[in-house]
Order: C-alpha cells, then structure tokens, then sequence
C-alpha cells in the first residue's frame, strides 16, 4: 500500500509536509507544486528571518560572535549547524531564537496566499513540523520516510558527513516512527524516483478530490 489516510476533514486547505531528514521531503514538494499546490516552505522562511539586521540574526551573532558570519554579514549555517547539532542546549537555544519568528512569517504568507488565491492547497513544508508545534495549524500531515541507512547514505553525499555526524543529525529530530504514527499520508522514499512520483501522484489524486467536495459543500 503506498499511503493510508486515517481520518476525515470537512475543509482542506494545509498540508503539512514533514518527515525525516534526508528522506526526499523537498522533492516532494517540487512535486505537489508541479500538480497545482502553494509551497511554504521552512528552511526559505528560515533563511529569511535571519537576514542581516533582523532581529534573529542580530541574536545569534550576539550568541554566537561574529566567528558564524560569511562575507556579507550572512550567517554560515554549516557552522552553526556544526556547532549545535553535537549541544542539545545549543540547539534549543537557537530554536528558542529562530523558532516563534519562522512561525509568525508562516502565518503572514499563509494569509496572503489565501487572499490572493482562495481555495488553493497549501503546502507547509516544515521540517520540525511535529518538533515546533505547526501541525496543530494544518489539516492533513504528510510524512515522507526513509530507512535510516538510506538518510545516512544521503546525507554523506549530499552534505559530506562521515555517518557518525549523520547519525548525531538524524537523532536530533523526532524519530520518523513516531511522526509515522501522527501522520494522514505516508510516502516511503526508498526507491528510484518514479516510484516517488507514483505516490504523490495517488495522494494528491486525494488531496483535489477533498477540495472538490469543499466546494460542492460551500456551494
């Protein structure tokens, strides 16, 4: 079975997209987007709150120095990640900072896509989405999975860590079971791409038919 739904919303508007690092989420994302969806995604979110100058960058580099900027005054997020990912006080820290300011930007974008596209799905492409919080803010939960030794074997190439820094990444979020048990829709990315594709293909082959019903409904 490629993905199970567990229970029933009258509107739907959010999709909360989730899952454990290195398991293929961003791709499945480009994915829903090509088939219709709105993406909000986190880590460009992310990447915003912490321009220089604002308030979440101005508190990390009070934290952490001047030693985590790039030329620029751009935060190095490889540094950062390499100092916190091995300190779970760290990474609460920073969390602390940049967490609560990700979600209020979330919101704003929401409201304006709702505004200028009413009725549109949402995607929220949200790493920690569990870890923060934002799944109370969604309507569905769509984890993507990966067995642990595909993520490692993904993120060695793709970030160039030996296993046992990939390991200290993979155990710093939930674990991908217990986001499993939360979910709506589950993908399992462990094959070739078309297989991927398949399955996003039957979920959101779900997803429209719950947005023709809101309509039929509203109607």
């Amino acid at each position: 079975m490629l993905f199970f739904y567990k229970r029933m919303v009258k509107v739907l508007i959010k999709v909360g997209l989730t899952g454990g690092i290195a398991c293929g989420k961003s791709t499945v994302a480009r994915m829903l987007v090509a088939k219709g969806a709105l993406l909000l995604d986190g880590d460009q979110i992310a990447r915003e709150i912490v321009e220089p100058g604002k308030p979440a960058w101005v508190d990390i580099v009070s934290w952490l120095g001047k030693r985590v900027l790039k030329d620029g005054g751009l935060l190095d997020r490889a540094q950062i990640a390499s100092l916190v990912f091995s300190d779970s006080e760290a990474l609460r820290k920073l969390n602390n900072i940049t967490h609560p300011r990700i979600e209020e930007l979330f919101f704003i974008k929401s409201k304006e896509f709702a505004r200028k596209f009413p009725g549109k799905i949402q995607v929220w492409d949200i790493p920690l989405l569990f870890e923060v919080g934002m799944d109370k803010y969604v309507d569905v939960v769509l984890v993507v999975a990966a067995d642990k030794e595909i993520q490692i074997e993904r993120l060695s190439k793709r970030d160039g860590l030996v296993r046992e820094e990939a390991l200290r990444r993979i155990a710093s979020q939930m674990d991908v079971q217990e986001k499993i048990k939360a979910a709506d829709f589950i993908i399992y990315n462990n094959g070739p791409v078309a297989c991927l594709q398949e399955q996003v293909e039957q979920i959101w082959d779900k997803l429209a038919a719950f947005g023709r019903n809101q309509k039929q409904e509203s109607g």
